[in-house]
């Protein structure tokens, strides 16, 4: 099956973010699909105009380089989800298929993913990481009326053209059930990477010895985006509490973001920063594994709004991926979950301060480390591993297409 593949936001290993799409793309290829993606080039860098083409693990990346940062305007950032959905969709109707796949953020997306199918006679398949305009109306982010409307029109569009949905977490499927009933939905969370993730323990070892800071002290480590739904100033400031309840408890915060700098600022006012509180910009999704492996604890925090509960954050399943404990300060299925598997820790919303007290508690205790790391492991794999849900995946394809299963070669 030719499979076209449109994600904006697109990163291997080498770069910083996310690579669900990197990792079910070739993972297709070796199960003997031809994939071709669609995306755009972020990085800094002088702006040129035409696509640049890649070939990596057998999967062929059409790159059209559209600046974007969190940092820009709400209205710039606009124009460059509406500057990648015309040239995504000239590009996607180029391109031989059988499928066309598609995956949001932005829901400008679903626009040449439908338009190419249409063209190319073929199904489309909408991949939900977001529920818009849900989410952004409850953040108040999205207030015009008529903003909310064009919103609405579109999610109403892409789940219409689709054959199926994949969505990444209950609560998302739950919304796209309440928008358009019927639609066929399949649930495949973020994954955990175990192979990325075994990292031996010399590293690790030396990881902690070349920071002096560290050495064998307790650690929480949050990697990820400090955007405005992260609200990242909530470890900064149950920090602040750690810090008098036990002074050797280390945080680094790893990530990139448009709350990075005052989330840097409150930390240097309260005196954390460059002792409690360390902070790095972004690094490759490789190079995350060791930091991990570092930490006593992960972490995973959004601001206390009911619609960020569905979340399927990456960090969440890294950690899992690592056999790491995790800290979440929101409600949900992730958070039954850490209940029901004792993974972790569900922290208040808002009290940091009691916060602080349960983080302290746990980070020098043991036994319950040694059995949420057990857990999470438990989770990873039997539930959450990468291999486990890119089948899920490649069933919903198939099943869209058509298609009998590719049957693997007998070893």
């Amino acid at each position: 099956m030719r499979v076209v593949y449109i994600h904006q936001y697109y990163c291997n290993p080498r770069m910083a973010g996310g690579i669900r799409s990197y990792e079910q793309a070739r993972r297709l290829v070796e199960r003997g699909h031809t994939v071709d993606v669609i995306t755009t080039d972020i990085t800094p860098g002088t702006r040129e105009l035409g696509w640049r083409v890649t070939e990596e693990d057998g999967v062929t990346v059409h790159w059209f380089r559209v600046p974007y940062s969190n940092d820009m305007s709400y209205a710039r950032r606009l124009r460059a989800f509406a500057e990648f959905m015309v040239l995504a969709g000239t590009k996607a109707a180029r391109l031989r298929a059988d499928l066309v796949f598609a995956t949001s953020t932005p829901l400008t997306v679903a626009v040449p993913g439908v338009l190419a199918a249409r063209l190319r006679r073929v199904p489309f398949v909408f991949e939900v990481r977001d529920l818009w305009p849900e989410v952004p109306i409850e953040m108040g982010a999205l207030r015009n009326p008529a903003a909310r409307g064009l919103a609405g029109a579109l999610a109403n569009f892409a789940y219409r053209n689709a054959k199926e949905v994949i969505a990444l977490s209950p609560g998302m499927a739950a919304g796209i059930a309440a928008r358009r009933p019927g639609t066929p939905t399949t649930i495949i969370p973020n994954a955990a990477d175990l192979d990325l993730f075994a990292v031996d323990p010399e590293r690790v070892r030396r990881f902690r010895a070349e920071h002096s800071w560290l050495g064998d002290r307790p650690l929480i480590v949050y990697t990820g985006a400090l955007g405005a739904v992260n609200g990242v100033e909530y470890l900064v400031r149950a920090a602040g509490r750690m810090r008098q309840l036990d002074p050797d408890i280390r945080v680094l915060i790893v990530g990139h973001g448009k709350e990075w700098e005052p989330t840097k600022q409150l930390a240097a006012e309260q005196g954390l920063l460059g002792d409690v509180v360390h902070m790095w910009e972004k690094v490759p999704k490789s190079q995350l594994p060791v930091i991990l492996g570092a930490a006593t604890m992960s972490s995973s925090f959004v601001r206390p709004i009911r619609g960020l509960w569905d979340n399927s954050a990456n960090k969440f399943f890294d950690a899992l991926a690592a056999s790491r404990p995790i800290a979440i300060n929101y409600g949900g299925w992730q958070a039954d979950l850490l209940r029901e598997s004792g993974a972790g820790l569900v922290l208040d919303p808002e009290d940091t301060e009691s916060a602080a007290g349960l983080l302290v508690r746990h980070l020098r205790d043991e036994l319950w480390l040694k059995r949420a790391r057990e857990a999470a492991h438990r989770l990873a794999v039997e539930r959450f591993s990468r291999d486990l849900l890119f089948a899920r995946f490649e069933e919903v394809l198939n099943r869209a297409a058509g298609k009998r299963p590719v049957l693997a070669e007998r070893v």
